[in-house]
């Protein structure tokens, strides 16, 4: 299935990032998204001579990865990666395969059969050897730096042309570098957040490679344009509407490409929270004046989710009938050739590897794969090379008011996945009213900016309570709420008791058939922000 709409990246200095594997390579694409520095993840086996000279990146990262260089058929990129005269720059198994390579030596832990030391967690880098390494501008100015270890094997010997620039008590060759060739080496992940200053060393990588930070939300607003244009001509488009940000950005961005060939449909699957539906069709009507279809759907997304406990099996029903849907409505509007959903980067990857890697499913996309060819549309999906933040900030570009894109995310199978076990329209109702209480009480206390995304779950037991003089058996619900940046990963809201105390007071009080009031912190790994 043919999918566009896409700025042609070839209009941005493109920096390559080679993916081994490691579950954070995502991370180093935000922090250099975050630089204005446009860039993609392909996996090791993907690069060959030839991508790269079609590619030509201005500089590479070697990613972090699960295997050992130790071992026969241990993952590599192609040698022509360190002949191409551009920086490099390894993270951990990324450093370990550039030493290899290069003629140093690598020595196996334990986990993977040799008897060297491992390093896992925070650790402390000491500088170490010669200055004058412009990756450390900015790095221990007040002594030893904080990073994150995740590593078995370790550099034991150098290849020609590198020498050590710091060290941490596991860790010889922590920060290594060939200053002659621009390759730079660390053991450690500069792109989580347990190493505080990483993004510096980024920031100083993209520096010394020469990038100038040509990616900005106003280039890709023109050029997104210009793509969808292209892809579309002057064929009718229907826009998948749900209201929240990613749909909202991209239904302006796409009205702003085709004006009235867009039309919006708008599903109400009886997932949605206390007054929503209303709530959308009248703000996208009346503030963007779009042509927004209400489809009110409730009985059929209900009817077959009605006794269906698997969350993902709710996931692929729901995921079904949103097709099915649109393709009735875009039947009745006069066949619309074109599908448009707000799809993102983080959607792509955690439903599969974003460009044939061997990255793990976590969890279905309602919007992601697995879009019959039969249904005879073409996907428009503008966005899905972005993160969330540089969705808003797009959102911002497009002249949508606050209120629309500082929205905490909303996913598209709804109170479905909010509510493990079985669905019935009584906890629906419930569930809609404890929401609602919930994110009341997070407005009053000015807390809602501060949070990326606050929900209630309603979780599939009963507990034994007392209300007045009466015994009670409700349900129990766990209140959620998570910080984050881009979604790939979160920590809870570090909420006051008071407030906790006060809000499972209210819920108790206002909601009928919940007694029992749980919050959740859990950070994302090893939970996800969702509850299914």
């Amino acid at each position: 299935m043919n999918i566009a709409a896409v700025p042609d990246p070839a209009n941005h200095e493109r920096l390559l990032i080679i993916d081994f594997g490691s579950q954070v390579t995502q991370l180093i694409a935000r922090r250099l998204r975050e630089l204005n520095v446009y860039c993609e993840i392909h996996p090791f086996q993907n690069v060959t001579d030839a991508f790269l000279e079609e590619f030509a990146p201005k500089a590479v990262i070697l990613s972090g990865g699960p295997a050992s260089v130790v071992h026969d058929g241990s993952p590599r990129p192609p040698e022509s990666v360190f002949t191409r005269g551009v920086p490099v720059l390894g993270i951990c198994y990324g450093q370990q395969v550039m030493m290899e390579m290069l003629g140093g030596k690598v020595e196996g832990g334990k986990i993977s059969g040799g008897g060297g030391t491992a390093e896992f967690g925070r650790a402390f880098v000491e500088p170490s050897g010669g200055g004058g390494l412009g990756l450390l501008d900015g790095w221990f100015t007040d002594g030893p730096e904080q990073v994150w270890m995740s590593h078995g094997d370790h550099v034991s010997r150098l290849a020609p042309g590198f020498e050590v620039y710091g060290v941490s008590p596991n860790a010889p060759y922590a920060i290594t570098a060939d200053l002659s060739r621009r390759f730079f080496a660390v053991q450690f992940h500069p792109e989580v957040h347990h190493t505080p200053r990483g993004a510096k060393l980024y920031e100083n990588f993209v520096g010394l490679a020469g990038f100038t930070g040509d990616w900005t939300m106003g280039a890709y607003r023109e050029q997104a344009i210009d793509a969808i244009r292209a892809q579309v001509g002057d064929k009718r488009v229907i826009c998948a509407l749900s209201g929240g940000v990613d749909s909202s950005v991209a239904a302006a961005l796409l009205h702003e490409a085709v004006g009235d060939q867009l039309t919006c449909v708008f599903v109400d699957h009886g997932l949605l929270r206390l007054d929503e539906g209303v709530e959308v069709v009248e703000m996208f009507r009346d503030h963007m004046n779009l042509h927004v279809i209400h489809a009110e759907e409730q009985e059929l997304f209900l009817g077959e989710l009605d006794g269906v406990s698997d969350p993902e099996t709710k996931r692929k029903i729901i995921g079904r009938l949103f097709i099915d849907v649109f393709q009735k409505y875009a039947t009745r509007i006069g066949g619309a050739e074109f599908l448009a959903q707000g799809t993102l980067y983080p959607d792509v990857i955690e439903s599969v590897s974003f460009s044939g890697g061997p990255s793990v499913t976590i969890k279905s996309h309602h919007n992601v794969g697995g879009l019959p060819e039969k249904m005879g549309m073409t996907l428009v999906e503008p966005l899905r090379e972005l993160f969330k933040d540089e969705v808003r900030a797009l959102g911002r570009e497009l002249g949508l008011p606050d209120h629309f894109i500082a929205r905490h995310p909303f996913p598209g199978p709804g109170l479905a996945i909010r509510c493990p076990g079985e669905i019935t329209r009584a906890k629906l109702d419930i569930l809609r009213q404890a929401d609602a209480v919930y994110i009341d009480q997070i407005r009053k206390h000015g807390l809602y900016d501060e949070i990326w995304q606050a929900f209630v779950a309603i979780l599939p037991v009963r507990t034994v309570g007392v209300m007045g003089d009466g015994r009670t058996y409700d349900f129990a619900c766990a209140l959620r709420a998570v910080t984050s940046v881009d979604g790939m990963t979160a920590d809870y809201y570090p909420f006051s008791h008071e407030f906790l105390g006060e809000t499972a007071t209210r819920i108790i009080n206002e909601v009928p058939g919940i007694n029992r009031v749980t919050y959740d912190i859990t950070s994302k790994p090893p939970g996800t922000i969702e509850w299914e």
